[in-house]
């Protein structure tokens, strides 16, 4: 017997502290003007001193439950996605586990930076194919703040902290079945060789420190036009569709201007694109599932619609994952 995997419910969190551009302003050479223009943010959000990623996790996995209609006892695994654990181990997806009072299956952390939503929904949804699980928890939760060298203004405006989660089970092949809801395919993709484009500057095993961000945004940029843009038409190619098949593309949201040039490059129109950047910044591996919940819980994402979902992350890591709602 063979399964697909529906994503059956959503959630999020947002912190309650919100960071304007103005506030930035205040302490760094930059305003409100200059970081609209270059990134489309307005505002972030940012962790409480005692708030830690697993909590904010927990907040968006109770939501996206919720939503779902299912208990913690029926979930098999847990994958979360994260750049920022609690600790260096045990795995913030475990503490989440035993926050949610699960005491069976299995939960851990996948790093992959922004991409590892994706990362961490394609092996959701192999573990589901295998026939190894049935209900399985994917959340992306970042207090990014953390690790921001705030006083370098080409990194600390672009990013906040935030958190989303969606609830994957699986569901019977139906023979002769068109047009199923479920993840139709994911596409995921790494190089190396430009992984300091886009690093921090330390490590456990390097400096036993954390380490803030660094980025080469120019370089960054480039790469993520064309590798967005390849991910998305190599998951069109693969499931034989055009763009105009598309209902919405729900983007990784690093910045305005890499939505925009990936949307040019696509021939997708703006209207089709879901944008959150203005008022979350870029979460990282929470700004998909924060982006999808809040076109879902306004409406715009609908059962029936075909979702692309795009990423790219410092590795650098990309990928990609269809879905039809």
């Amino acid at each position: 017997m063979s399964f697909r995997s529906q994503i059956i419910g959503c959630g999020s969190y947002l912190p309650e502290r919100i960071l304007t551009n103005d506030a930035l302003a205040h302490t760094l050479d930059t305003s409100d003007q200059w970081i609209v223009g270059r990134t489309g943010i307005k505002q972030r959000h940012i962790a409480a001193e005692d708030e830690l990623t697993s909590g904010l996790a927990l907040k968006a996995a109770k939501d996206a439950l919720n939503h779902a209609g299912v208990s913690p006892g029926e979930i098999d695994l847990i994958v979360l996605a994260t750049t920022t654990p609690d600790e260096t181990f045990p795995s913030t997806a475990t503490k989440v586990q035993a926050l949610l009072g699960m005491t069976r299956g299995a939960a851990f952390d996948v790093q992959a930076v922004c991409s590892g939503f994706i990362y961490a929904l394609s092996i959701a949804d192999n573990f589901i194919k295998a026939g190894q699980a049935q209900t399985v928890l994917v959340i992306g939760a970042e207090t990014f703040s953390r690790i921001l060298d705030w006083q370098d203004r080409s990194t600390c405006v672009l990013f906040g902290d935030g958190s989303g989660a969606v609830v994957v089970r699986a569901a019977k092949w139906e023979e002769n079945e068109t047009k199923a809801k479920g993840i139709i395919s994911t596409h995921l993709h790494s190089d190396g060789r430009y992984g300091d484009l886009l690093h921090t500057d330390g490590g456990p095993s390097s400096t036993q420190t954390v380490g803030k961000v660094r980025m080469a945004g120019k370089e960054v940029f480039r790469h993520a036009v064309i590798n967005l843009a390849a991910v998305v038409r190599e998951a069109l190619e693969a499931n034989d569709l055009d763009i105009a098949d598309i209902d919405w593309l729900v983007p990784h949201q690093a910045n305005k201007r890499i939505l925009d040039g990936t949307a040019k490059k696509l021939g997708i129109e703006p209207e089709r694109v879901v944008v959150t950047v203005d008022r979350h910044a870029n979460t990282s591996a929470a700004s998909i599932p924060l982006a999808l919940d809040d076109a879902v819980k306004d409406g715009r994402i609908l059962p029936g619609h075909l979702i692309l979902m795009e990423a790219m992350g410092g590795g650098m890591t990309w990928g990609s994952a269809l879905v039809r709602w």
